[in-house]
């Protein structure tokens, strides 16, 4: 088997997994080079979280930073005329899918020598990679926009990472991030190529939980995309080892105030489009310039599925669909569900097929918003 790499997907420039890095000589952003998948007999049985699909990472991690992320539950709820798959990730240590890549990637960095990372986030990257960092004895600093929910940054502190608080938009936290990375090394769950290298392990884990076979379809809520690139990544290899017969189709959720990646896929390119930009209550997802835009439309092209994109009122009456459900999500994770009547409506997704929901988020991250959303 190659060993892996560090490539720029732009002009295929390789660099060694061992050097500390984020980006590209250019300042580009990187993927690791293509795994060749495993099968079945390859799944670590004995460990319950993601760390029982091991063999797939690009490296052997001698001693990884777990909270026994992963493994989370697979419900299925009716819908309308649909039964979907709702995949509950806010059953991960710090309540999000994004525990996924930040073990990982922050297992791997402390491996190489990291002892000390800087990120920005909106709420559940740095939350996350607070809470990781602390269980692996890692220095922490997150930065975040000074309109982040109250009840993420709290979170955030109480892991004992710094905070500093940014004004302006969203990408004011990665540019402020960026002038600070010559001190402390960049972790960024967008930049860094490793935090898609956890988050695949969310493809493996829905193709062991539906028996070994992949679903029909997978939505999911999109802002820079890394779990919807996780799961393009960890399908693709489970095809390359022949462990399932074709892809899923993956679907894309947007809120339509922040829709990039819907604007550029239904005018059919893989370059910015313009489309206004306003305040949603699907904040997770509200990124204007998503770094991985032409990975994300490949992704779903190469699939088969496509994009959605919902009006707050549509996320609402999801969010409070989901609650009378006794599923208590995020305002973000609810813009998946909402895409399930949308795409069922307009004959993307049929009732016969096994189509695969994921909540990213819990609502306690967003308590007082979702109470007062779901009234």
């Amino acid at each position: 088997m190659p060993t892996a790499s560090y490539i720029d997907p732009r002009n295929g420039r390789l660099y060694p997994l061992d050097q500390p890095r984020w980006c590209s000589d250019e300042r580009t952003p990187l993927l690791v080079t293509p795994g060749a998948g495993i099968s079945r007999e390859d799944i670590d049985s004995r460990t319950r979280s993601l760390w029982r699909y091991r063999a797939a990472l690009p490296v052997e991690i001698a001693k990884p930073i777990t909270l026994g992320e992963g493994c989370t539950p697979l419900v299925q709820q009716d819908w309308g005329d649909l039964r979907p798959l709702f995949k509950l990730e806010w059953f991960n240590p710090t309540g999000s899918f994004k525990d996924r890549g930040s073990a990982v990637m922050l297992s791997f960095l402390r491996q190489i020598g990291i002892s000390a990372i800087l990120e920005d986030s909106s709420g559940n990257g740095g939350s996350s990679m607070a809470g990781l960092g602390a269980a692996g004895g890692m220095r922490v600093k997150i930065l975040a926009p000074a309109s982040t929910s109250p009840a993420k940054i709290a979170q955030v502190r109480a892991y004992g990472a710094t905070v500093q608080l940014v004004e302006g938009p969203r990408e004011e936290s990665e540019a402020e991030a960026i002038r600070q990375s010559n001190e402390t090394f960049y972790a960024s769950h967008n930049w860094q190529p490793f935090f898609l290298e956890g988050t695949k392990s969310l493809a493996y884990e829905i193709w062991e939980d539906l028996g070994f076979r992949a679903p029909d379809n997978v939505i999911v809520p999109v802002g820079a995309g890394s779990s919807l690139l996780g799961c393009a990544f960890g399908f693709r290899e489970l095809l390359k080892a022949g462990q399932i017969a074709k892809l899923p189709r993956l679907f894309a959720a947007q809120p339509q105030n922040c829709s990039p990646i819907d604007a550029s896929f239904q005018a059919g390119v893989d370059t910015p489009v313009a489309r206004e930009v306003h305040k949603t209550v699907a904040e997770g997802t509200a990124i204007k310039n998503p770094l991985r835009l032409r990975e994300i439309i490949a992704a779903l092209r190469e699939s088969g599925g496509g994009t959605i994109a919902l009006t707050e009122d549509e996320i609402v009456g999801a969010l409070r669909r989901l609650a009378r459900q006794g599923l208590f999500a995020e305002p973000t994770s609810a813009s998946a569900a909402a895409a399930l009547d949308k795409l069922a409506a307009a004959g993307a997704i049929k009732a016969s097929e096994t189509t695969v929901t994921v909540l990213t988020g819990t609502g306690l991250k967003a308590a007082t918003t979702v109470a007062d959303l779901v009234q």
